[in-house]
């Protein structure tokens, strides 16, 4: 006989890491957690469906619907994912998984996190004056840089995913107008993604190596040599000030993410707050809590006092993409909040 399906399964589909969990579907929840959790390297595997196979082979309950999200684009349920050789297809998911499948983007998951603020921990880099129904904005440096918002609407917020991490980068001091020039270069089109993302942290750090001429240490340049991904490298290094050359790429990152933040502020008018998500944020907490990333944020002219009464947060929960995914899966199991193939 057939057991009763009682499991969610949900998942975040990202260009470095994809995280799997097992979480109860009953309605009414007020904070959620996985009964079962999986991460795995993305790049190791051919395709989604690899890592389910493994992930899936111990389950011992139903699965009453899946959520994913998936860091890219999702139209007519279908994403191929933007720093990733992979085509996640909700049709393909549903066939493996024999339940029904939510395919979102991870901006729309992370904002569903950010939904349930009240559940999840964070930092604040600048309290404000909160309205308490005012719209939010998210920004998710990771190894792309995603961003989304939400809206609050009747009884319950809207959550939104953007590709606005692809949006023209605009320079606003004369090291910034260096780096777009160095950019040029190498790209046809500079995105804030570019400059701003676990892959930005590799391009700021080519920059300051080739055009600025700061000098790269022997020991650092066998470390990044002797890995697949530079970036914490060039992180760590930075964080315990061992390489000047790093100090600077994480000073220019903070201020280029504290820029495009205050311009995500304006763009949706966000007086419930903005909220830093993704791993480089949690990592490099200090550095935000400096004059370098609220100058940044709040430098935009006659707006200065509005963006200063706007409240900041870095997300602190590591998995907050992921409890995002299981709460669309909830609602979308409440038949409140489905709308699978919304960009």
């Amino acid at each position: 006989m057939k057991k009763p399906a009682r499991a969610l399964l949900a998942g975040d589909v990202g260009g470095t890491t994809t995280a799997l969990g097992i979480f109860n579907s009953q309605r009414g929840l007020t904070s959620i957690s996985p009964t079962r959790f999986a991460q795995y390297r993305s790049r190791e595997y051919a395709s989604l469906e690899e890592i389910l196979q493994l992930f899936m082979q111990d389950q011992p309950e139903d699965i009453e619907l899946a959520c994913f999200d998936v860091a890219g684009p999702v139209v007519d349920g279908r994403s191929r994912i933007t720093n990733l050789p992979w085509v996640v297809e909700r049709a393909s998911l549903v066939d493996y998984l024999q339940a029904p499948v939510v395919l979102i983007n991870d901006m729309e998951a992370v904002a569903m996190a950010v939904a349930h603020a009240e559940s999840i921990r964070t930092a604040v880099l600048q309290p404000g004056r909160p309205e308490l129904h005012g719209r939010r904005a998210v920004l998710a440096p990771g190894t792309g840089l995603g961003e989304g918002f939400l809206v609050w609407s009747q009884d319950r917020w809207l959550t939104f995913g953007t590709e606005g991490g692809h949006t023209d980068f605009g320079p606003r001091t004369a090291l910034q107008r260096r780096l777009l020039a160095y950019m040029q270069g190498k790209f046809d089109h500079i995105s804030y993604e570019r400059v701003c993302s676990g892959i930005g942290i590799q391009n700021l750090y080519a920059f300051f190596k080739e055009s600025e001429r700061y000098p790269e240490p022997d020991w650092l340049l066998r470390e990044l040599e002797s890995t697949l991904d530079p970036t914490p490298v060039i992180v760590q290094a930075a964080l315990q000030d061992k390489a000047p050359i790093c100090k600077a790429v994480l000073d220019l990152f903070v201020e280029i993410l504290g820029s495009e933040a205050g311009n995500m502020a304006l763009k949706i008018l966000a007086t419930g707050g903005v909220y830093l998500a993704g791993g480089l944020p949690r990592r490099i907490l200090p550095r935000f809590q400096t004059s370098v990333f609220l100058n940044a944020f709040c430098g935009k002219g006659r707006f200065n006092e509005i963006l200063s009464q706007i409240p900041l947060h870095v997300v602190l929960e590591p998995e907050a993409a992921l409890l995002g995914a299981a709460w669309a899966g909830i609602d979308a199991l409440a038949g409140a909040h489905a709308q699978p193939d919304r960009v």
